[in-house]
């Protein structure tokens, strides 16, 4: 199989040197080029062009924003965006995904370089699943595994337990979701009409992100979006979305349902996992409970899904041709953890109707 033709376009001097010595040691991977900024990029592509993009957003001459939206207009290419850990660089990457970028590295300001080396098996994975995604449905909005490594399960978070009965209680919905799933949520939730089943919901993101996103998608949508905070309630019209670099947990309170942030080692190499959300919602909700997986690389969630199923949840998984990467809901479906296989112009309206399911 050919190596992975990837170009590096970044302002940082650093960047550009680090990010290519890194990735040159990963035989599935070629930097074929480097660039200072878009239009030094949109030279060397006349003479190659890459199968994925790494692209900072804030550079000389181009913003990456706007070379990033021609580069879909013109002839879509998968693009990974690497952007300050900062809130003026958060609402920028917001910006980005939706214009149609697969994935997002934050970089920090300070160590950048130590950053990158420490970094470099993840950022290698994000951009072989970046060329492996389906950028038609990314498009549409309807129409390699990681590295190994030490792998915790949900119990190092929340000890499975059998599921408490729930007679009475309000419906509540799990998302799980990672590459390609800003996009998909933004879909999803901006068809869900004001009155809907409660929301609880795991993106794949890197800290400070979700304040942004939850932003956006709250000015977007006709419910209440917002990043969620330790004892916020689950309530009808309103969508929680776990906080980037903290898992988030679902109990119950008689006939309420409240949210518990914690802060716990990575599950299946992420915090927030969906695994822990799912296993939470076994636990409190059973029956009353829908889960959905979305789009995303990896298999974070599979397994807390199929517990859904078991405590008698109604559980469904994204189809392949909707999906940007075919990851976490293929392990999902491998499981039998799906009661149902949908794509996604169908989910919002399986959402809406959950509620209606359960009275």
């Amino acid at each position: 199989m050919k190596p992975v033709k990837v170009m590096i376009v970044d302002d940082s001097a650093t960047v550009r040197q680090v990010l290519s010595a890194l990735l040159a040691a990963d035989p599935a991977l070629s930097v074929i080029a480097t660039a200072s900024d878009p239009l030094y990029a949109m030279e060397r592509m006349a003479r190659e062009w890459p199968d994925v993009i790494v692209l900072d957003v804030e550079m000389p001459r181009m913003d990456g924003i706007s070379f990033l939206r021609r580069l879909m207009r013109e002839r879509p290419t998968p693009v990974v965006i690497c952007s300050t850990l900062t809130e003026q660089g958060a609402e920028t990457t917001m910006q980005a995904l939706a214009a149609g970028a697969v994935s997002v590295i934050a970089k920090p300001k300070l160590g950048l370089r130590q950053f990158l080396v420490d970094s470099g098996d993840d950022l290698a994975g994000v951009i072989k699943a970046a060329a492996r995604a389906n950028l038609g449905a990314m498009a549409a909005k309807v129409a390699a595994p990681a590295p190994p490594s030490p792998r915790l399960s949900a119990d190092a978070v929340l000890p499975a337990a059998a599921p408490a009965p729930v007679l009475g209680s309000e419906s509540v919905v799990g998302i799980g979701t990672s590459t390609g799933g800003t996009q998909a949520l933004e879909y999803v939730l901006g068809a869900l009409p004001r009155v809907c089943p409660g929301i609880v919901i795991v993106q794949h993101m890197p800290k400070q992100f979700t304040g942004a996103f939850a932003r956006r998608l709250d000015q977007l949508c006709q419910i209440e979006v917002r990043e969620a905070q330790d004892g916020d309630r689950v309530l009808p019209g309103r969508a929680l979305i776990a906080p980037g670099g903290r898992h988030l947990v679902v109990q119950r309170s008689g006939a309420q349902y409240r949210v518990e942030i914690k802060d716990a080692p990575p599950v299946n190499r992420h915090r927030p996992s969906v695994d822990v959300l799912f296993r939470s919602l076994a636990h409190c909700a059973g029956r009353n409970a829908l889960g959905v997986i979305m789009t995303g690389m990896g298999d974070d969630g599979a397994r807390g899904l199929r517990e859904m199923r078991d405590a008698g949840a109604h559980t469904i998984a994204q189809d392949e041709a909707s999906c940007v990467v075919y990851g976490m809901p293929k392990e999902a479906v491998k499981r039998d953890a799906a009661r149902s296989i949908l794509p996604l112009r169908d989910i919002p309206a399986a959402v809406a109707a959950a509620g209606r399911h359960h009275r």
